[in-house]
């Protein structure tokens, strides 16, 4: 199952025409083909990469709990209580086993218990053919997908269409702080048949004198530090490690499982506490097809203009704005900008209306002299 569109009225303050794309539009070149698409079937190519970019408060954190909603639904076939989304309307498109589906549904919300339920699902589905790449949105050649049987009012209809038993997308965010995240590092290690050395290796790239850390059957860690053995609780774990080497650690052990899953990732601000280099890192682990054999995606808001420039191609970023709602459009659909620009240079130049407002920066000043 792959993700191919969303769209949404009435999430959040998100405007009702915004929607995210995974479908290569523009012109695929040899290049592209290498490093920055995958083929999910003759001819479709979805990104490696999504990028979404804007100033503080434009949405771009919408924008990714659009994605993260769609991905729950898709993979888990429920939506987790820690969104809002009461009369959410949404309608995602994807691929599957040589059928291009559109779900739409109503999503209620409990105020109480929040607990979220489905209404008015709809499923449709037409067969896939590389000829009709153009128009795989068309409403031509759908057809309503019968129902199979009864499913609690909180699990969506998807449950009977998708049979490849996709692995759930991980939405990385500032939340995975605290000592909790050792023991999320290990379950997921475990959860994805990741090595152990694996995990020395992500270390060293932090700290190097982390030489190894497990866990035991009791649940504290064993730490080798320099040579030195210590037995810790994951709270004296925390101020043992910086944490730039505990928040390294999580993530670089959720994108090894990403990749080695075929999961997608979505990393909110993708630039928190990493030194370029890393940022860049993870970004070419997904380019590289020898690394990303099982077609995982990495989405990530921004607010470093320069991960712009490691984008060959201007339909998988996103500029986030707002007014009284979030407007997402693609590079390649609003800003028509020569490809021989640096990206960067036009976010600095403010060609997508991103600029920090420097009126209100030089309004504080005045008020503290």
């Amino acid at each position: 199952m792959h993700i191919l569109k969303i769209s949404a009225r009435n999430f959040k303050n998100l405007a009702n025409d915004a929607a995210i794309d995974f479908v290569a539009k523009s012109r695929k070149t040899s290049e592209d083909k290498e490093y920055e698409l995958h083929e999910i079937a003759d001819g479709l190519y979805i990104f490696k990469t999504i990028a979404i970019v804007g100033k503080n408060a434009s949405g771009k954190t919408t924008a990714l709990d659009l994605l993260a909603v769609a991905e729950e639904i898709l993979t888990s076939y429920r939506v987790s209580d820690n969104h809002s989304v009461n009369n959410m309307e949404i309608c995602i498109y994807f691929f599957e086993d040589g059928y291009i589906y559109k779900y739409i549904a109503t999503l209620l919300q409990n105020s109480v218990d929040k607990k979220v339920k489905f209404e008015n699902e709809l499923i449709m589905r037409k067969p896939y053919y590389k000829s009709y790449i153009n128009e795989i949105y068309d409403d031509n050649g759908f057809e309503t997908v019968q129902e199979e049987g009864r499913l609690p009012e909180d699990v969506s209809k998807v449950f009977f269409v998708i049979q490849s038993n996709p692995p759930g997308a991980i939405y990385y965010n500032d939340y995975m702080t605290g000592a909790g995240v050792y023991n999320l590092t290990f379950d997921v290690m475990e959860s994805s048949n990741i090595d152990e050395e694996i995990l020395k290796k992500i270390l060293k790239i932090f700290d190097a004198n982390v030489l190894g850390l497990t866990r035991d059957e009791n649940g504290n860690f064993k730490l080798n530090y320099a040579g030195e053995e210590k037995i810790l609780t994951a709270h004296e774990l925390f101020f043992m490690l910086s944490s730039g080497t505990t928040k390294g650690m999580i993530l670089y052990t959720i994108i090894v499982a990403s990749l080695s899953q075929g999961f997608n990732l979505i990393i909110d601000e993708i630039e928190n506490h990493f030194h370029k280099t890393l940022v860049e890192n993870i970004i070419s682990l997904y380019k590289d097809k020898s690394v990303n054999r099982k077609n995982a995606t990495l989405i990530f808001s921004t607010h470093y203009c320069e991960l712009l420039d490691l984008f060959n191609r201007q339909d998988n970023i996103y500029i986030a704005n707002a007014d009284n709602k979030v407007h997402l459009n693609s590079v390649y659909d609003k800003y028509p900008i020569r490809n021989d620009v640096l990206k960067s240079r036009q976010y600095y130049t403010n060609v997508f209306k991103t600029a920090v407002n420097y009126d209100a920066l030089m309004d504080l000043k005045k008020t503290m002299e």
